[in-house]
């Protein structure tokens, strides 16, 4: 049976649309509700051997029927090379159901919403929406995603 309220429970979580979903580190359970929500991969910015990480996250994932990928994201310095392999990852999942999540989803709210702005083209504003209703970028991030928007940043 399906704990409905199970995915709210993961840190910051956030329907994105019927087939995305973001989040913060989830804890091993919740990762299963995850698994019985029918998301069908799981996309990781964080870094694996975190203090907040699972210890095996990977294979937990691909146990539970998942696919998993792992982009890891240095909180103090995201890279256009980040950047790229988070775009292609989710071009490559396009039709399934992804669950992506960082430690606190704020890494993953700041690449998913370049990713709607620079390949969905959605409107600067209807994007960071998104980002704000979880934080407000820092001085790093808020450069990370001028230069991400710049002529010679984009992709």
């Amino acid at each position: 049976m399906i704990d409905a309220g199970a995915l709210e429970r993961i840190c910051h979580f956030r329907w994105r649309a019927p087939d995305l979903a973001t989040a913060g580190q989830p804890l091993e359970e919740e990762l299963r509700a995850v698994a019985d929500a029918g998301f069908e991969v799981v996309i990781n910015l964080a870094l694996l051997d975190a203090e907040y990480s699972l210890p095996d996250e990977p294979g937990l994932v691909h146990s539970l029927g998942m696919a998993f990928f792992h982009i890891p994201v240095t909180w103090e310095s995201p890279t256009l090379e980040n950047l790229q392999q988070f775009f292609t990852l989710m071009r490559q999942a396009q039709g399934r159901k992804i669950f992506l999540h960082c430690a606190a989803n704020m890494r993953v709210s700041v690449f998913l919403a370049l990713y709607r702005m620079l390949h969905l083209n959605w409107s600067y504003a209807d994007a960071m929406a998104q980002v704000t209703d979880v934080w407000e970028p820092d001085a790093v991030w808020k450069a990370f995603i001028q230069k991400a928007l710049s002529p010679a940043g984009q992709y």
